[in-house]
């Protein structure tokens, strides 16, 4: 049971409280006693430890007596350590969420300045040994000691922060650009957080992050040793000293560039934190933590904050799928076959075989698509070989694992067969009943469709209920989606056969139910099809694409397009238009678009950059344009897409395609790059008034008012 304890600002909070714990180790060769704090929530190694208020003043509390025994001389070392696997994943965010006022949020913020300052000032050297996973508050705990060592199999290390709404205000902002240098700092605290991508060992080792790194099954004993050395002054650490005033400047400079060109201002926390990192240089220790304090304080009562916090619960949440079936009726899955050959076909081939660690077989009509389809598996592993992301083994292994044929019947040994093949209804139930054929009747069949109706392709099989559907998104490696589509026939063993194998390949699987376009494919393509409407209406192209800036997408809606790719979006919406009627109209300029093979954007003009909207797509709108109303402003087109959106969100709802509004969400963030600050899409469209006013209700009973509740 937890621990409950009153957060900050009065609010009750069921904080499971990290505990100090306190022993004395003897360093070898009589280098003296280093007194080691052990942090540990009590609970299993799959629960990671986390600080709020009550575990801050115990780590406070300790660090204090520790510093004590320094001062008179009775150790000549002190550090900090984790339970198994975890060091500290980072502050606790339903306490974070729980702080009530302003005064509540800078007490939080002060908390852990003055639990980690004590480490920082202690008058022996400090170790913190990252035995395991370290984020946020975690990391800056580990920041403010004087060295670092870290285990080799610790999974992920970062400043995630302003991906949440947050800075790294515990010391982090002020901390780590003095270590590591401010650009490698930026990365840390902007860039890597955007893109949710934490180091592991060996790249914090690289980047200075950490000063020694030992194999974990010996972790402890090895850094206690490395300790040892340092207190006897056998091994030296070398710090770089800082960049010039003008280095550092130009650095924050072009940060504060890319970041313009990608956020826009839409979101505050990514820009406090550019804030501090620009004075860290120069600023004393007092005034730099005031700030953090004063960032934290400000950020932690934001909309965006709170709206981050839902997003991380639901994300978490999301690894239980709502409404899979009982794990034990999914069926063994040590073969698989893919049919096609194509994009999707070959990065779902190599997929399954580097994860699943099974034979795939990868079928298409002829040997030029085959041999198309291998190459793009070895080409992508030399890639990831080449840039240290997989072992030459690990990359050998996978190659080897799959095969090519332009025989269907090779694929009748195979437990699971997904097919990839083109998005027409006639081709894909032409190969499931040739597969029908050839199976084993315990074998699973899934389709990648994107926006067909798997009931309709399964329908005419003698076994319909062996149908389910795996809707992957591109790319298949990066997207951490799986919509899994119970069509009406699909039985329980197919269904939850699709969810382990979702599990097995690391992705999160949402239950959805066969209607159209799903979840993301339905609101997104919309979302494009309002756009694009505004612009046959009159509206500039450049006008109705800067338009959503405010709701912080990772891209604009026309580089979306160039993404998915202008033939796909227009099936889909043809699609889509067909079953929900004329809400998905019809397109003249995306039809033109396609047939003419316009370009949609211009190549990126950098890295980090986001690529600006071809100029010659004005005049295919304008070539194709018949009676125009007046155009739109942004503001105009902004409200005529949250409204369709919200409308659709409630269609959905009523219609049952998923089990609730958190899914709808959680399909948004992982599909669709819908932001963390915005909390997901239905939170975004109650906290507007979108909702009430289209809708007369709001879309999430719970939603981001609730964060922390």
């Amino acid at each position: 049971m937890a621990d409950t304890t009153t957060a900050a600002g009065g609010a009750t909070t069921g904080e499971r409280v990290t505990r100090s714990l306190v022993r004395d180790v003897e360093l070898p060769s009589g280098a003296g006693t280093l007194a080691l704090i052990t942090l540990d929530n009590g609970l299993d190694h799959t629960k990671p430890s986390t600080l709020g208020p009550a575990g801050l003043a115990g780590l406070q509390e300790a660090v204090s007596r520790v510093a004590e025994r320094a001062a008179a001389g009775e150790i000549v070392a002190a550090a900090v350590t984790g339970k198994p696997y975890f060091f500290v994943a980072g502050a606790d965010l339903t306490s974070v969420g729980a702080v009530a006022d302003a005064e509540g949020a800078r007490a939080l913020a002060a908390a852990g300045h003055a639990a980690y300052r004590g480490l920082t000032e202690m008058s022996v050297p400090t170790f913190a040994f990252v035995n395991g996973l370290a984020l946020g508050g975690g990391l800056e705990l580990a920041l403010s000691c004087t060295y670092r060592t870290i285990a080799a199999d610790v999974p992920a290390v970062g400043l995630p922060e302003t991906s949440l709404g947050l800075v790294p205000g515990w010391g982090g902002s002020t901390l780590l650009p003095r270590l590591v240098g401010i650009d490698r700092a930026l990365e840390m605290i902007i860039s890597r957080p955007a893109a949710n991508k934490p180091y592991k060992a060996q790249e914090a080792v690289e980047i200075g992050v950490a000063d020694a790194i030992f194999d974990a099954a010996d972790f402890l004993e090895q850094s206690i040793a490395w300790a040892a050395a340092v207190v006897r002054g056998e091994i030296v650490v070398d710090r770089p000293g800082p960049a010039s005033a003008e280095q550092w400047q130009a650095s924050v400079d072009a940060a504060r560039q890319r970041l313009d060109a990608v956020v826009h201002g839409a979101r505050p926390a990514p820009y406090r934190a550019l804030d501090l990192l620009e004075k860290a240089r120069d600023r004393d220790p007092d005034e730099a933590l005031a700030a953090e304090e004063d960032a934290l304080t400000d950020l932690i009562m934001s909309d965006e904050m709170r709206a981050s916090v839902y997003a991380f619960q639901t994300v978490n949440k999301g690894k239980r799928p709502t409404g899979a079936p009982d794990a034990d009726l999914a069926r063994p899955v040590t073969s698989v076959g893919v049919v096609g050959a194509g994009l999707m076909a070959s990065q779902l081939a190599l997929l399954l075989a580097q994860r699943l660690g099974v034979p795939v077989i990868m079928r298409d009509l002829d040997t030029e698509r085959v041999e198309g389809g291998l190459s793009a598996v070895r080409s992508t592993v030399e890639r990831l070989v080449r840039s240290g992301r997989m072992s030459e083994d690990a990359g050998a292994k996978v190659v080897g694992a799959v095969r090519g044929t332009t025989a269907i019947e090779d694929l009748a040994s195979c437990d699971l067969v997904i097919e990839a093949v083109t998005e027409v209804m006639a081709v894909k139930k032409a190969v499931f009943a040739e597969l029908e054929d050839i199976v084993s009747p315990e074998t699973v069949l899934a389709t990648n469709t994107s926006a067909l109706s798997v009931s309709t392709m399964a329908a005419d099989l003698r076994h319909p209920e062996r149908v389910v559907g795996l809707h992957f998104f591109n790319p298949v490696a990066q997207m951490p989606l799986v919509e899994v589509v119970q069509a009406d026939r699909t039985s329980p063993e197919a269904l939850a056969t699709a969810f382990a194998v979702a599990k097995r390949l690391r992705k999160t699987a949402v239950l959805v139910a066969d209607r159209p376009g799903f979840v993301v494919n339905r609101l997104l393509v919309l979302l494009m099809g309002e756009i694009v409407g505004a612009v046959e209406r009159g509206t500039p192209v450049e006008v109705a694409d800067r338009a959503l800036r405010p709701l912080g997408l990772p891209m604009g809606p026309f580089a979306l397009f160039d993404l998915v790719g202008p033939a796909v979006g227009l099936h889909v919406l043809t699609s889509l238009r067909e079953d929900l009627g004329e809400r998905f109209p019809r397109s003249p300029g995306l039809e033109k678009i396609v047939a003419d093979g316009t370009p949609v954007v211009l190549p990126a003009p950098a890295k980090g950059i986001p690529a600006d909207v071809d100029p010659a797509l004005q005049d295919v709108f304008d070539s194709v344009a018949g009676d125009r109303g007046a155009p739109l402003d942004e503001a105009g087109v902004l409200d005529q897409v949250l409204t369709s959106l919200t409308r659709e969100v409630g269609l959905m709802l009523d219609e049952g395609v998923v089990a609730g509004p958190q899914q709808i969400d959680l399909c948004m963030i992982l599909g669709a790059g819908w932001p963390f600050s915005s909390g997901g899409i239905t939170p975004y469209l109650d906290r507007t008034g979108c909702s009430e006013r289209v809708l007369g209700r709001r879309l999430n009973a719970r939603g981001v008012a609730d964060v922390g509740s």
